[in-house]
């Protein structure tokens, strides 16, 4: 019997005997995904895992206008020292503002939305064209400056104010505050944005501002609950179309009636 050659031969034989029918490679007859398999290795490859990034911490809260309300001046005379240097009044600083003028008790209180340019440079409120304008009209409704009471809803002369968000930030409360302090008999308003400031809702035509502070009305000797309130359109405005002056002319005489 003959002796069979070891296997290692016999393999070697077998792949020399289909090497030599021409068959080099391996077949299958189950089919393969040959174009996805190229698709893949075709594709980059995948982003390196990103971090996600924190979320920015959210601003903090802009301070209170004026600061604390309980550390607000409780006099007149306090008030203006106060007006000029408390410094969380207006971010930029104190650099413009002007005092105003006048006695607690005055039979008119004037209040404009802030100062007119040159009033920085005078340091008297109302002291350029619009301060004559106003002289003008107080000499025809027969009142003396002297019995009135001036003041501006800003500290200084700004170029655009946000009125909204000076409200929402306590503008409007120091101006409330401003005028129970000087407790006047009337008050005249003039410029659309001051009564919104005031918290008012400018559909409803103003009649009566409450004091805030009725104690410093009683520490100064005078009874008074409520101020009469005129509301008009700016002095700048009345400048500019002196047709409007008829019609303030008009509401004047009407509430002074």
């Amino acid at each position: 019997m003959t002796a069979q050659p070891p296997i290692s031969a016999q393999i070697a034989a077998a792949l020399d005997w289909w090497r030599e029918a021409g068959v080099s490679y391996a077949y299958s007859d189950e089919p393969q995904e040959w174009l996805a398999e190229l698709a893949e290795e075709g594709k980059p490859p995948p982003p390196p895992m990103m971090r996600a990034k924190p979320e920015p911490a959210a601003p903090p809260p802009r301070p209170r206008l004026g600061g604390e309300v309980g550390q607000w001046p409780a006099t007149l005379d306090d008030f203006v020292g106060w007006w000029m240097a408390e410094p969380t009044l207006d971010a930029t600083g104190t650099s413009g503002r002007v005092p105003p003028r006048g006695s607690a008790g005055a039979a008119l209180m004037v209040v404009v939305p802030m100062p007119e340019d040159v009033d920085a440079q005078t340091g008297t409120l109302l002291s350029g064209a619009q301060g004559k304008l106003l002289d003008a009209m107080l000499r025809v409704m027969g009142i003396s400056p002297q019995d009135c009471y001036f003041a501006a809803a800003l500290p200084r002369a700004m170029p655009a104010p946000d009125w909204d968000m000076l409200r929402e930030e306590g503008m409007g409360a120091v101006l409330a505050h401003h005028i129970a302090l000087a407790v006047p008999r009337r008050l005249l308003l003039l410029g659309d944005r001051i009564l919104p400031l005031l918290g008012h809702d400018p559909s409803q035509k103003p009649a009566l501002f409450p004091l805030i502070n009725q104690s410093v009305a009683e520490h100064n000797g005078i009874q008074r609950d409520r101020i009469a309130i005129l509301a008009a359109q700016d002095l700048g405005m009345l400048l500019e179309n002196p047709r409007r002056k008829a019609g303030f002319w008009r509401a004047w005489l009407h509430w002074a009636d």
